[in-house]
């Protein structure tokens, strides 16, 4: 085997490696035991953390646990070191050095890295064992990984990037309320107590326990007007701090009411599709896919090359030996496919929604949409309306496939 091909073939292995290794799809068994392998290492870690706090537990079953975590210890090292090698695939518009650093320096390659990094670092520093073992707490961060093999799950994250300038603004403002709180405390306090309220500062654990409503009471006012600012400010609490949580609660309500609204859609309606092979002398190689000379009520709807699964655009020109699927109206039959098309009501979510802002499984893809006769291109910033017909595929119908491109 020559140096290009050896280089090919290790080409060939990392793709394959970072599929498997990334959220995988119903149809990739390697990819999907993975997922479970890595969801199960994860729990198990942290069982065998916390068991190991117990005494009576440690004294019984301290090595076997111990050989439990060095055993998921390894496999997060191993998976970041995966990561690290098919870094270029996870961010294909840059360059493999720079594909790299941006995992490494991401939030979940730090929380990767510090997985498994104090584990092994006392074995090249025994002076800080103790320091790095307290470190070892960022393994309950890998529990975020959890949330990317459920699309269940991904409404809580879509409810804080959604709702984040409110965040920010509620938590602006208990900040601004708990330092004001701690200035006027520390003017009222500072004269009866100066070893308690020593500067303008020194209010702030009180403000800080008061607003949050805990009231530790190792902190406290003895003067009558300390005393009525503390019960105002008690008040302001309970009121100020449910701000943040009231946002989190329409959020999420706000979330499940639009996925249970996805549903209506005025009507929906499987497709009838072929598949062609486009041969050297044929009159398609060459043509853009929508310039076919297809009959009425036919589209081309994906091109599969090679590997991969082509949407069909403007520029896209059929190669010889690409695959087309065409799809065309339904006829009652009972099968089940995985291409639908959808025409949108003005009651739907989607109707006014772009496309990019849709609430639609990550096995699902919009290929084309349909508008007064007109086949649409769908850019993620296309603006969906009332009586559109959307055409949507979904991934489980080419098992063979490896990717997606957009």
């Amino acid at each position: 085997m020559n140096k290009d091909n050896r280089k090919n073939s290790f080409a060939v292995l990392k793709k394959r490696a970072f599929q498997i290794i990334e959220v995988g799809y119903t149809e990739d068994d390697a990819s999907r035991l993975y997922d479970i392998a890595n969801v199960l290492a994860i729990v198990i870690n942290l069982l065998a953390s916390v068991l190991l706090t117990f005494s009576g537990v440690r004294a019984r079953f301290e090595g076997g646990l111990t050989a439990v975590e060095s055993v998921t210890v390894l496999f997060f090292a191993v998976d970041y070191v995966l990561r690290v090698l098919t870094a270029e695939y996870k961010y294909p518009d840059r360059s493999r050095p720079r594909a790299v650093i941006s995992y490494m320096v991401s939030f979940a390659g730090l929380v990767d890295l510090l997985s498994f990094l104090p584990y092994y670092l006392p074995v090249f520093f025994p002076a800080g064992a103790v320091a790095f073992r307290m470190f070892r707490i960022v393994r309950i961060f890998r529990l975020f990984r959890i949330n990317a093999y459920y699309d269940s799950l991904n409404v809580i994250t879509e409810v804080i990037v959604k709702k984040k300038q409110q965040l920010l603004s509620s938590v602006f403002i208990i900040a601004v309320l708990m330092l004001a709180s701690s200035l006027a405390m520390y003017s009222l306090e500072n004269p009866a107590q100066p070893e308690v309220f020593t500067n303008a500062f020194s209010g702030i654990w009180w403000a800080a326990s008061t607003l949050l409503t805990v009231g530790y009471g190792d902190i406290y006012p003895i003067t009558t007007g300390g005393q009525i600012l503390g019960m105002l400010i008690a008040f302001l609490g309970v009121g100020v701090v449910a701000i943040p949580t009231g946002i989190i609660s329409a959020g999420f309500v706000e979330q499940y009411q639009m996925l249970s609204r996805s549903a209506q859609i005025e009507e929906e309606e499987e497709l009838q599709f072929i598949r062609v092979t486009v041969r050297a002398k044929d009159a398609w190689a060459g043509l853009s896919t929508l310039a076919l000379p297809l009959p009425k009520g036919a589209s081309a709807g994906l091109v599969q090359r090679g590997s991969e699964i082509l949407i069909p655009t403007a520029d896209l020109v059929l190669k010889p030996g690409d695959i087309v699927l065409v799809f065309a109206e339904s006829i009652e039959d009972s099968y089940s496919h995985a291409l639908r098309k959808m025409k949108i009501a003005e009651a739907s979510p989607w109707c006014g929604t772009r496309i990019r802002d849709l609430d639609i499984s990550r096995l699902t893809h919009i290929i084309a949409v349909r508008r007064a006769g007109h086949t649409i291109v769908p850019k993620e910033d296309l603006l969906l309306k009332a009586g559109d017909m959307i055409f949507l595929y979904t991934r489980s119908f080419m098992p063979e496939a490896e990717e997606i491109t957009l």
